[in-house]
Formats: structure tokens, C-alpha cells, sequence
């Protein structure tokens, strides 16, 4: 990760932590400020969203971006970062198994859980129009920035 974005990480965490801290009503208000800040403050951003785990199922939350997939089931990035509770990186969407293409500008992606108690709740999904736009890299400040969340669960 470059020091230019790894600096606008830190902005970013500090502006949602005076928005979110002890202010957002309940978690779908932090969740859409997460999503508002972030999609407006990174640039390779093209979709930014939450996915609410429902049984077996991704239902779409708070997101900026283009139209999203209502419901994802039966694979996909998002749902191997609920099934793994850890953060998923794909430089490549197109050479990932059982992608699921919400939108096909979508090039690259990183999906990150929300956790409460070990159990992934939501997700965090990012996408770009550009190839190899995250490394594991986005994924501490990201996991970071969804610790705002917490109190919220």
C-alpha cells in the first residue's frame, strides 16, 4: 500500500470515529456514514456496501455506487469472507470461482466481515473498476474502520 493511501486511511478512520462514536443512532446509520466517507475519500472506490448475513444468504444494506444485488447466495467473494471470517482479496474478479458480477465494470475487490462474538454479521464489500486495486494491505485499516462498528451490534 502506498504512504498516500495508507495516510488516507488514517483520515478516513479519524473523520468516521468523530462522525460514528457515540453519535449514529443504530448500526444501519453507522454503516451508511461508513460507506458515504469511504466511496467519497478513496479514490479507486467503485462500489462501496454492506451485505447483512441472513441464514445462508447476503442481503444488500447501506451502500454507495451503482445497483447493487439484492440478495447473493451460492458463492462469491462476500460470502467467502462470512464463510473464512477473514478478509478476502481478489486483484482479478473475472479469475475468482463462482464470482458473482453485480456489476460487470467491477475488476477487482475486497471483502471484509464484520464480526460480533466470532460470527460474521456483515461484510464490507468493495469493489473497483481497476485490476489489483486492494492487497491484503486495506484490509487492517478496513477491519479498523469496522471496529467503529461494534458498539453498535
Amino acid at each position: 500500500m502506498t504512504e498516500n493511501r495508507a495516510a488516507r486511511y488514517k483520515r478516513v478512520y479519524e473523520q468516521l470515529r468523530g462522525l460514528i462514536e457515540g453519535k449514529s443512532p443504530d448500526l444501519v446509520a453507522a454503516m451508511a456514514t461508513v460507506c458515504g466517507v469511504l466511496h467519497a475519500k478513496m479514490p479507486h472506490h467503485f462500489w462501496t456496501g454492506f451485505y447483512r448475513v441472513v441464514g445462508d444468504e447476503l442481503h444488500v444494506g447501506p451502500y454507495e455506487g451503482a445497483v447493487a444485488c439484492q440478495v447473493l447466495r451460492g458463492g462469491g467473494v462476500c460470502l467467502r469472507a462470512v464463510e473464512t471470517r477473514a478478509a478476502v482479496v481478489v486483484p482479478d474478479v473475472s479469475a475468482f470461482p463462482g464470482h458473482i458480477a453485480c456489476d460487470r465494470r467491477a475488476r477487482s475487490e475486497i471483502a471484509v466481515p464484520l464480526l460480533k462474538d466470532g460470527r460474521a454479521v456483515a461484510v464490507l464489500d468493495v469493489d473497483s473498476t481497476e485490476l489489483a486495486q486492494f492487497t491484503t494491505d486495506d484490509a487492517e485499516p478496513l477491519e479498523r474502520i469496522l471496529g467503529l462498528l461494534e458498539p453498535y451490534l
